[in-house]
This record gives C-alpha cells, structure tokens and sequence, in this order.
C-alpha cells in the first residue's frame, strides 16, 4: 500500500529516491523488513532466517499484497495527485521562460 501510494503520488522527477527511501525505512524500521513484492514472500518461504515465512502463510501474504495494491490504487485515484509527464515537461519549460 505504502510503496505503491509513493510511485502514484510522487513527482516522475523524483518517484525514484521517494521509492528508495521508503524501501530503506521499510527494511531498517519494520520487522517484516519490507516485503515490498509478493516475489519476496516466495524467496522467504526458502529462508531460514529471521524473516522466513512458513509455507503455509504465503498465499496469505500474496492475498494481502494484493488487495493492499488494490486499495492504494484505489485512494490513489481518489486523491487524484499524479502528475502526468506532459505536466512535468510543461512546468519545467514554464520555469525557464520566467527566469
């Protein structure tokens, strides 16, 4: 939810370093250490470590990063903030005729 809700909102001149750091505060400040894509739970599922999931619970996290996707996409839409390209170029160029 979070991850996708930074792609769909942040300018396209900076979706890059939002992604970034928001997958280094997931990682560092959370115990799941961000299972930012379902392929994730499936290496998990191999792991022995910490953060391994049991095989029995990875539909259950593919479930729920699915609908979380789905809902971010939801309010994305509904909050209405992403900046097409054609924006961004627009306001780049606007800058350079004021100055």
């Amino acid at each position: 939810f979070g991850l996708l809700l930074v792609v769909l909102l942040a300018p396209s001149s900076r979706a890059a370093p939002r992604v970034a750091c928001y997958i280094a505060a997931a990682y560092w400040f959370t115990a799941s250490t961000s299972f930012a894509n379902p392929a994730v739970a499936f290496g998990r599922m191999f792991s022995d470590t910490f953060a391994g999931i049991a095989p029995k619970d990875v539909p259950a996290f593919v479930a729920a990063q699915l609908a979380g996707g789905a809902l971010a996409l939801l309010v994305g839409h509904l909050l209405g903030r992403r900046p097409s390209p054609s924006r961004d170029v627009g306001r780049a160029s606007d800058r350079r005729r004021r100055a």
